[in-house]
């Protein structure tokens, strides 16, 4: 028995030895990704990952084209003593570089390769075994080709409008876009049919806000970052917010804030009337408006919609398109916000039809909005119906124009029986009154979008 013992210790000792002189470990495992299919002008991340059992001591990246090589970025681990088994080990190191113009000088088009090299912790008496693997990346920093084509791209502030423009081939691939910039709204380009498989238009809008006709551009960039971009506005017609001020009661206070409270999951009570009316007036506005957003980016790619938009029939306009509002509590300014669509009073409970051809996207309760329906007209083109009493449609119908939706009311921040409408582009709100315009819709929309005949 103590024989066998002797023996197991010795060669388990013998083993250790041999362990900790000898064996190095398995070589790092290599993983390296990029965000895209090569480098451009936009430049591109490389993650790049090294893992090993015993550790790893070292990660150097770095870019080659011809003769000339650029480090990228390097990590350097102390690795313990090889017989230290207990102290901890960097056991994977990631490590994220750029590439791109800024970072590899002298950059040309044509080929890159992305050298990495990873080291391991290696053993007393033997180096440390070593990975390495090449990337070979396509560089390309020319930008892709763009022209305008329509003319009288003329716009207001707070509007809509369509251009129409050619890309290059390379404006077409996977990861690229194409469309209009409006200040911090993008609204992205769509195929004009025809023969021309370059030819390309943008429906957009100009945010209520934008008085600066030079933040509206066309642009194009490929699935590297190169872009190009175009100011195509020729004529802009500037119209300022208006302003107005509402002098808030208790008496309103109280008939809106319950109501909402109870229909809106997630808006918490603060314990106060006027915190509670200012909580929904701000930050549940804010969502409200998110949520619109986000409805449009889900917009069919088809037109579904024909000829001008229908308002409210019998309807008068009670307030501007685009106003900022102040509230007055007991004398006290407690409030700004901007209200951003028509109000149209006709009779108590009288029926909304659609102002046009589409489907239902919306049909609930909706925050400040009260009882609300949206249609989305396709490519992005929606409108919205709210502070209704009833709501005669449900979620996925398609409707025709005219077709009834519900009935006025006073759900929602609605201090009276009236219908709040507006229509959005991408979830923007522009005013309704180009849209209920026949000559404008002809000569600004539906004009631009003819499609010239296959030869």
């Amino acid at each position: 028995m103590f024989k066998l013992l002797r023996f197991v210790l010795v060669a388990g000792m013998l083993g250790f030895a041999l362990y900790v002189l000898f064996w190095p470990g398995a070589a790092p495992v290599l993983q390296v990704g990029t965000d895209r299919p090569g480098v451009g002008r936009g430049g591109t991340t490389a993650t790049v990952r090294a893992s090993a059992s015993r550790g790893v001591t070292t990660l150097r990246v770095e870019a080659a084209q011809g003769e000339r090589a650029v480090l990228l970025g390097e990590r350097v681990m102390k690795a313990p003593a090889p017989w230290a088994f207990w102290r901890g080990r960097v056991r994977e190191v990631k490590l994220d570089v750029e590439l791109s113009p800024a970072t590899i000088p002298e950059l040309a088009e044509g080929n890159l390769t992305l050298r990495v090299t990873a080291e391991g912790a290696g053993a007393l008496l033997r180096g440390p075994r070593v990975s390495k693997e090449n990337v070979d990346l396509p560089v390309r920093l020319t930008p892709p080709t763009l022209g305008v084509t329509s003319r009288q791209n003329y716009v207001a502030q707070g509007g809509s409008g369509v251009v129409v423009y050619r890309v290059g081939d390379r404006a077409l691939e996977e990861g690229a876009r194409d469309g209009v910039q409006a200040g911090s709204w993008f609204f992205p380009g769509h195929a004009l049919g025809g023969s021309d498989p370059a030819a390309r238009f943008a429906l957009y809008g100009v945010p209520y806000d934008l008085s600066e006709p030079s933040e509206i551009r066309l642009v194009v960039e490929d699935n590297l970052g190169n872009a190009a971009t175009i100011a195509f506005v020729e004529r802009f017609f500037a119209r300022p917010l208006e302003t107005d001020t509402i002098r808030l009661s208790a008496a309103f206070m109280e008939k809106v804030v319950p109501e909402i409270l109870a229909r809106t999951p997630g808006q918490s009570d603060r314990g106060d009337l006027l915190e509670n009316y200012l909580a929904i007036n701000g930050e549940l506005r804010s969502r409200n408006a998110e949520s619109l957003r986000e409805l449009g980016r889900a917009s069919r790619e088809t037109f579904l919609w024909s000829d001008t938009f229908l308002q409210l029939p019998g309807s008068q306009v009670m307030s501007s398109f685009a106003d900022r509002r102040t509230y007055f509590f007991d004398g006290k300014k407690v409030d700004q916000q901007d209200h951003l669509g028509f109000d149209l009073a006709s009779v108590s409970s009288a029926p909304v039809p659609a102002a046009n051809r589409g489907v239902v996207v919306m049909a609930r309760y909706f925050g400040i909005y009260g009882n609300t329906v949206v249609l989305d007209h396709g490519v992005g083109l929606m409108s919205l119906y709210s502070h209704l009493s009833t709501i005669d449609v449900t979620e996925g119908q398609e409707v025709d124009k005219g077709h009834t939706l519900g009935r006025t009311g006073e759900t929602g921040l609605a201090g009276g029986d009236h219908l709040h409408f507006t229509t959005l582009i991408r979830g923007l709100a522009v005013n309704p009154i180009e849209w209920w315009d026949p000559a404008w819709i002809r000569d600004r929309v539906l004009g631009k979008l003819a499609v010239p005949a296959s030869e």
